[in-house]
């Protein structure tokens, strides 16, 4: 299916929505970065250093600040690696579950909210289209 001119539509409105949905999460105060990492690291749990950094695009020194800030917080713990004992493991603590839980409750929330003010065929729409894309998103991933 050609999305013609619409796609280019469709990318500025998923790129509002993801800003939408990130302002009106405000527990913990994490920046996007810091969330995204800790979004990251519950999904798919303990990683090495650099491929948190390579992941997010940015140095291994920014990445360590990061994760050293993260952990005084309380979100995030490194650990020796059980394959390579030079290797350091970041992962996300108790702490840091509950706070993802408590963000995605806000965002969900918001989300629904902003849904329930369209009429019903374009909730529809919406309830049918967001989860079909994620899909299309893994497989795209996981392939």
């Amino acid at each position: 299916m050609d999305l013609g001119g619409s796609g280019e539509e469709l990318v500025a409105a998923l790129a509002q929505l993801v800003r939408f949905v990130r302002q009106v999460s405000t527990a913990g105060g994490l920046s996007t970065a810091a969330s995204s990492l800790l979004n990251r690291l519950s999904r798919e749990g303990p990683q090495r250093l650099t491929e948190l950094a390579r992941a997010d695009g940015v140095s291994q020194p920014a990445m360590t600040q990061m994760v050293t800030r993260m952990e005084r917080e309380g979100l995030v713990r490194r650990t020796s690696s059980t394959d390579d004992r030079r290797g350091v493991l970041v992962g996300v603590t108790d702490a840091g579950v509950d706070l993802v839980g408590r963000r995605r409750a806000e965002q969900a929330e918001a989300l629904q909210a902003l849904i329930a003010r369209l009429d019903p065929d374009e909730q529809k729409a919406v309830v049918t289209a967001l989860p079909a894309l994620a899909r299309a998103i893994e497989a795209q991933t996981s392939a």
